[in-house]
């Protein structure tokens, strides 16, 4: 199999700025040369909504309309595959959401499974469950932002075959990236984590965000991680075919040695 060279961009989307925020998008990855890259957690629209209200203009169907044709046009110039998190809306629900987007045109959805804090008040929780799809030859997982403190999430993708986890974020909490190199580990699988930077103010609402996007090896190597204020591109290259080495000794398999008769309560 040949190896993939694959990226997170993190930057600081403006609130309620689609247009800002898709054409820094679209600057940043001018020229990437890269095969996949992961972008942030709502990633077009900013994150600190009051209301629903205030969502409406923002969200978009999932696979038609402005934001996937923006998205689409960039990934099949860029010849790269695209994962960034969107402001979705499906009849008359909210979903915190990611979309997968390859070179042809076709787009993947997940929607966010488990909601964080206010999130509960604004967005329906995901009803697509925790999906693997395949791009150039690599199985790639799906989740977003605080899926990460559920270990049964990045197993759940790591059981269905996942070799890289995408893990869209606006992480405010201080633990995640470290936990991202633990879930790296127990699943032996690459993942990569894009977070968003800065800080965003809304209805007596402030929220600063940790940056640190990072991409870790399925032996918990940091194989690259931003810092946590700048807007950068970072682009390395993986084999994916080390995530389906399962085995930490020569006689012991994170998967295979699991004793699912005791985990259930």
């Amino acid at each position: 199999m040949s190896k993939l060279k694959v990226g997170f961009l993190q930057f600081q989307p403006k609130l309620f700025h689609e247009k800002h925020n898709l054409e820094k998008i679209s600057s940043m990855l001018k020229g990437c040369k890269a095969d996949l890259v992961v972008l942030p957690e709502l990633a077009t629209s900013g994150y600190l909504f009051a209301n629903q209200n205030e969502m409406e203009p923002l969200a978009v169907p999932g696979k038609s309309g402005r934001i996937a044709d923006f998205f689409r046009d960039i990934s099949t110039k860029e010849n790269c595959g695209i994962i960034v998190g969107f402001l979705e809306k499906e009849n008359k629900n909210f979903y915190n959401s990611q979309m997968l987007v390859y070179p042809e045109g076709k787009i993947e959805i997940y929607r966010k499974t488990h909601l964080f804090y206010e999130e509960k008040g604004l967005y329906k929780p995901g009803n697509l469950g925790f999906n693997v799809f395949e791009f150039r030859g690599a199985k790639v997982g799906l989740m977003i932002c605080f899926d990460w403190i559920f270990p049964e999430a990045a197993r759940t993708l790591a059981l269905k075959g996942a070799d890289i986890i995408c893990h869209s974020s606006n992480l405010v909490l201080p633990f995640c990236q470290k936990a991202m190199i633990t879930r790296s580990i127990e699943n032996q699988v690459f993942t990569i984590t894009a977070n968003r930077t800065g800080t965003e103010s809304n209805a007596d609402e402030e929220l600063t965000f940790s940056g640190m996007s990072q991409i870790i090896s399925p032996k918990g190597e940091i194989l690259a991680q931003a810092n946590a204020n700048e807007e950068i591109l970072k682009i390395v290259e993986i084999n994916p075919e080390n995530a389906r080495d399962k085995f930490v000794t020569e006689k012991n398999n994170v998967l295979t040695d699991r004793k699912t008769e005791f985990y259930e309560l």
